[in-house]
């Protein structure tokens, strides 16, 4: 039997009437493809707010998560929180932090793609406090498996 699919409910705001919806870009794409609404102008050390003139509601048990996409790392654009979680009782406008490494410019037009948005399970969990034994000799920090 097939999975159940999942529904994102995702709204338009007024001013950004024809702006795409999420999609795939293939049919084995992990990711929803996440548009810019309107042009913006990122440049090196700045970090901007790019808007996606959406608003998104995950299904229950779950959280929404937006990913960079690799294309626009190799040129130098970043997501700068990379990956951005939008939590289920989030009811504002979905917008990515980007910024520019090199010199100079780089102009993302309305309709660019600028990431990738997932559904993500969010299994009930806590936290308690006991004792923490390292695995083998993995308790070394950053760098710890070598190169």
């Amino acid at each position: 039997m097939p999975p159940r699919r999942r529904t994102v409910v995702v709204e338009r705001l007024e001013e950004f009437p024809s702006v795409p919806l999420p999609a795939r870009a293939t049919r084995g794409s992990a990711g929803f493809d996440l548009a810019a609404a309107e042009p913006v102008e990122l440049s090196r050390g700045r970090v901007c707010l790019v808007r996606t003139g959406l608003r998104m509601r995950s299904p229950p048990g779950s959280f929404l998560e937006v990913r960079p996409r690799s294309g626009l790392s190799s040129r130098g654009v970043l997501m700068v929180n990379a990956p951005g979680t939008i939590d289920r009782d989030y009811a504002g406008e979905v917008r990515v932090p980007m910024t520019f490494l090199f010199d100079g410019t780089y102009r993302i037009e309305a309709g660019d793609r600028i990431g990738q948005v997932r559904v993500v399970p969010d299994r009930p969990t806590e936290f308690r406090l006991g004792r923490v034994r390292a695995v083998a000799s993995r308790s070394g920090g950053f760098g710890s498996t070598g190169r």
